[in-house]
C-alpha cells in the first residue's frame, strides 16, 4: 500500500510528561508525569523547532531532557534523545522500550516495541536512538505514541507525541494508472468479490467520479464518517462497495488505495461503522 506521507514527516509535538522533583532517586513514573498531565496547555508555553532529522523535538520531564521523534516511509519510528540543551546527544543505557500506539479517534492501542539502536559515537552499552515499527492498519495515519517508561539517569519517565495532521491535497495517494487501475477494480481479490465489481457498476473509481471535485475537511466532528484512508471528513457522494457494504472516501485516489487494501490485506478492512469520528 502506496504511503501517504512523506519520510520524514514534521510532528505535532503532543506530549503530556513531567518529573519528580522529590529526593527519591527512581520516582514512579505516575507521580513523575501527574503535573503535566494535569494541565496538558503547558506544553504549549514551551515550542521546540523542528530537529535536525525532519522531526519536531519534544520535551521528557519538564525539559530534563528532549527526545527527536521521526516518522518514515514503511512505517519506521525513530526516536532520537537529546539532553536539556536539545542540541547535546543523550545517551541512555541500552533498553528496549514499550511504546503503545493509536490512532486519534481510537480507544484501543497496540503495543510496539522501540529498541535500542546506538548511534556512531555512543559508549558502549548505551544508545542515544530507538527504532521501532508501526503495525501495517497504522501506518500513513495520524497516530499517537505513548512511552509510559524511559529510564535517564536512574530516574524515570514517560513522553508522548503524535505524527502530523491529516494529509492536504496534495500530500494525497496519486490516481493509479489506467491497466493498473482496470486491474485493481474489474478482477476480484481477498475481500473485493465478483459481486462488488458488479455492484459498483463494472466501472473504475475514475469513470464513476470522472468530475468530482475533492474538499478536504482535516477536522471532521464526533460523529462524522471518516475516511478510512486519510481520517480526514468523508463525502457521501463519495462511497464505494466492499465485501457487499458501502464505504465512504474523501476523495477517489483513497478508493485506490483501500480496494487495493482490501485485495491485499482483508484482514485490515474494519466494517463501515467504526470509520467514524469519536
Amino acid at each position: 500500500m502506496r504511503k501517504l506521507i512523506p519520510p520524514a514527516l514534521a510532528l505535532a509535538a503532543a506530549l503530556y510528561a513531567g518529573c519528580n522533583q522529590s529526593n527519591s532517586p527512581t520516582p514512579p513514573v505516575a507521580e513523575a508525569t501527574a503535573k503535566a498531565d494535569a494541565d496538558p496547555k503547558k506544553a504549549e508555553e514551551h515550542p521546540h523547532k523542528p530537529g535536525q532529522h525532519g522531526g519536531i523535538i519534544v520535551e521528557i520531564g519538564r525539559d530534563n531532557y528532549h527526545a527527536e521523534a521521526v516518522f518514515e516511509k514503511g512505517g519506521v519510528v525513530r526516536v532520537y534523545l537529546l539532553g536539556k540543551d536539545e542540541a547535546r546527544v543523550q545517551e541512555v543505557e541500552k533498553q528496549t522500550l514499550t511504546a503503545y500506539v493509536k490512532r486519534e479517534q481510537d480507544t484501543e492501542s497496540s503495543a510496539i516495541a522501540l529498541k535500542p539502536t546506538p548511534q556512531e559515537g555512543d559508549a558502549e552499552g548505551k544508545t542515544s536512538l530507538f527504532v521501532g515499527q508501526l503495525p501495517a492498519d497504522l501506518q500513513g495515519k495520524r497516530v499517537v505514541v505513548t512511552v509510559p517508561s524511559i529510564r535517564i539517569a536512574g530516574e524515570r519517565f514517560r513522553f508522548s507525541f503524535a505524527s502530523a495532521s491529516p494529509p492536504h491535497a496534495d500530500d494525497l495517494p496519486a490516481k493509479v494508472t489506467n491497466d493498473e487501475e482496470r486491474q485493481l477494480y474489474l478482477t476480484p481479490g481477498g475481500k473485493y468479490t465478483l459481486a462488488d465489481i458488479k455492484a459498483n457498476g463494472n466501472q473504475t473509481a475514475s469513470q464513476k467520479f470522472k468530475n468530482f471535485r475533492a474538499a478536504h475537511d482535516a477536522d471532521p466532528k464526533a460523529g462524522d464518517q471518516i475516511c478510512p484512508i486519510t481520517d480526514t471528513k468523508a463525502n457521501p457522494r463519495c462511497t464505494w462497495i466492499v465485501g457487499g457494504k458501502t464505504y465512504s472516501f474523501c476523495c477517489p485516489p483513497c478508493v485506490d488505495e483501500f480496494v487495493k487494501l482490501a485485495k491485499e490485506h482483508p484482514e485490515q478492512v474494519k466494517e463501515p461503522e467504526e470509520y467514524v469520528k469519536k
